[in-house]
């Protein structure tokens, strides 16, 4: 019997990323990587990832949150899903202010009007920090080309992160760019890979290869990756109190770069779709 046969659900998504919360916290196990991509599968419960709850760690934590992506693999961050517990744990306790904690730190999240304000911390920008296979100059600005595409800047936001700027994003085949980039030799742990569009200073345009995902509608760590990669390479103003909205093909999301301690914040919805229980059937390829 697989391990996660049995144990209920909640499917949610933030702007179309799909989100599948198991709250573990009364019987922790861990999720087998290959019950994961069994649960991955079309006629199972597709989704981009699980985000897995355990009893916290840390006092004043509501929930360690474990992140796996659909191929089986660990992220470190995803601000859509982050959106989407700190919306299941409110539904669950009535509270508008939550924090998780995972292996990239605390996230502090709060319910608003809009959604959900998540805090993702700050961004790390050395390439030792990303990271990168060996030392560059400049992470604002990396000498890599790959057909048409050059120079991306690169940060971890909990996870690494290329973000490539074009004048239009419909001229590149990001489909079938994705895997290529994000296994580039020069990404140890892969990449989360964004191609962004300026529409004007304080607007952007994201299509987002997802390291362990593939194409996604929306990916909340890489849009907090585009608007501080947009604003360090001077192409949007960094401004407090005045997100930068990024839209991806599920929807906006607002991102402000707190000059104050460089924390992000992002703020977006959330939304529950179905509840559930893992079946067998669902898991029948890793059992």
């Amino acid at each position: 019997m697989a391990l996660l046969a049995n144990r209920p659900f909640v499917k949610m998504n933030g702007l179309g990323n799909e989100i599948v919360v198991l709250d573990l916290r009364a019987a922790p196990v861990a999720v087998p990587p290959d019950e994961a991509r069994a649960l991955a599968r079309p006629q199972a419960l597709p989704f981009d990832q699980i985000m897995a709850l355990y009893p916290a760690r840390t006092p004043g934590t509501d929930a360690f949150v474990r992140i796996i992506n659909a191929d089986g693999s660990e992220a470190g961050a995803c601000g859509n899903g982050t959106r989407c517990i700190a919306l299941y744990e409110s539904g669950r306790t009535g509270r508008d202010h939550l924090v998780f904690e995972s292996v990239a730190g605390l996230l502090d999240c709060r319910i608003v009007a809009e959604g959900v304000t998540a805090d993702m911390g700050a961004p790390r920008f050395g390439w030792q920090d990303i990271p990168l296979a060996h030392a560059v100059p400049h992470t604002g600005a990396v000498e890599l080309t790959l057909e048409g595409l050059a120079a991306p800047a690169m940060a971890n936001v909990g996870n690494p992160h290329a973000t490539f700027f074009v004048a239009d994003l419909a001229a590149h085949d990001l489909a079938r760019l994705g895997p290529r980039l994000e296994h580039h030799p020069i990404f140890p742990e892969r990449a989360n890979i964004g191609l962004a569009q300026m529409l004007a200073p304080d607007h952007i345009r994201l299509a987002v290869w997802e390291r362990g995902a593939g194409l996604t509608r929306a990916c909340g760590s890489a849009a907090c990756a585009a608007a501080v990669n947009a604003m360090r390479t001077g192409r949007s103003p960094r401004r407090d109190g005045q997100p930068l909205r990024v839209t991806l093909p599920g929807g906006d999301l607002l991102i402000e770069w707190r000059q104050a301690d460089d924390h992000i914040l992002m703020t977006g919805p959330a939304e529950t779709e179905f509840v559930g229980e893992l079946s067998p059937a669902m898991l029948g390829a890793a059992a």
